[in-house]
C-alpha cells in the first residue's frame, strides 16, 4: 500500500485514470457516442416523417382535382344525355314530315292544275299515319288502343259525355273522342270518350 493510499483509504484515482489513457475532465466531459448516434437517427426520422407527410398531402391534392373534373365531365355528359335523348326518336319522325310535305305538295299541284284527285290524296296520308304509328309501336312501345265498346275503365278512359240507355247494364264506351295510348305496360294518355250508363244505374 502506497502512502497516499494508506492515508485516504482510495486508490490513487489520477494515476488510475493515467493508466487507463484518460485524464479525469476528458472522463467527464466527453459525451457517448451511442447517444450522438440516437440523436442523429431522431432528426432524420422527423425528417422522414416530414417528407412522407408532404408526399401523401400532394398526392391527396391531385386526387381532389382529378374527381373535381371527373365530376364536371360527368354532369356535362349527364346534361348533353338530357338535351339529346330523344334525337333517335326524332330521326324516326323526319321521314314521316318528309311524306306530308310531299302529300301537301301534291295536293297544291293538283289545285293549281285542276287536277286533284282526293281520293288518292286520302289513301297517301292514311298510308303514312299508318306507318308512322307501327314505327312508333315497333320501335319505341308506343300503342294506340280503341276504346268504343269495352266496359269503361277510369284507369283508361276519361269520360267526356254520358248518356243513359235501355241497352246496357253496365257503363259502356260508345265512342272515342280522342283515343288513348300505352307506353310499354303504362298507360300515358287516357282515351276521352263518350259513355252509355244504365238506366237504372
Amino acid at each position: 500500500m502506497s502512502k497516499q493510499e494508506s492515508q485516504t483509504g482510495q486508490p490513487d484515482i489520477q494515476k488510475a485514470d493515467i493508466d487507463a489513457g484518460q485524464t479525469p475532465q476528458e472522463n467527464q466531459t466527453e459525451p457517448k457516442m451511442d447517444e450522438v448516434n440516437q440523436e442523429l437517427t431522431a432528426e432524420e426520422k422527423i425528417a422522414q416523417l416530414e417528407a412522407g407527410l408532404a408526399e401523401t398531402h400532394d398526392q391527396f391534392l391531385r386526387k381532389a382535382a382529378e374527381f373535381e373534373n371527373f365530376r364536371k365531365r360527368m354532369n356535362q355528359e349527364k346534361q348533353s344525355s338530357i338535351e339529346y335523348a330523344n334525337q333517335s326518336l326524332l330521326l324516326d319522325i323526319i321521314p314521316i314530315i318528309d311524306d306530308f310535305e310531299r302529300a301537301i305538295q301534291a295536293g297544291e299541284n293538283g289545285l293549281q292544275t285542276g287536277t286533284s284527285d282526293y281520293s288518292g290524296f286520302l289513301e297517301g296520308v292514311k298510308m303514312i299515319e299508318k306507318r308512322f304509328v307501327s314505327q312508333l309501336e315497333a320501335k319505341w312501345g308506343l300503342k294506340r288502343f280503341n276504346s268504343a265498346g269495352e266496359l269503361f275503365d277510369p284507369n283508361l278512359h276519361e269520360a267526356l259525355m254520358m248518356e243513359k240507355s235501355a241497352d246496357v247494364n253496365e257503363a259502356i264506351v260508345q265512342e272515342d273522342f280522342e283515343k288513348g295510348y300505352y307506353l310499354k305496360e303504362r298507360v300515358i294518355r287516357a282515351a276521352k270518350v263518350k259513355v252509355l250508363m244504365p238506366e237504372n244505374g
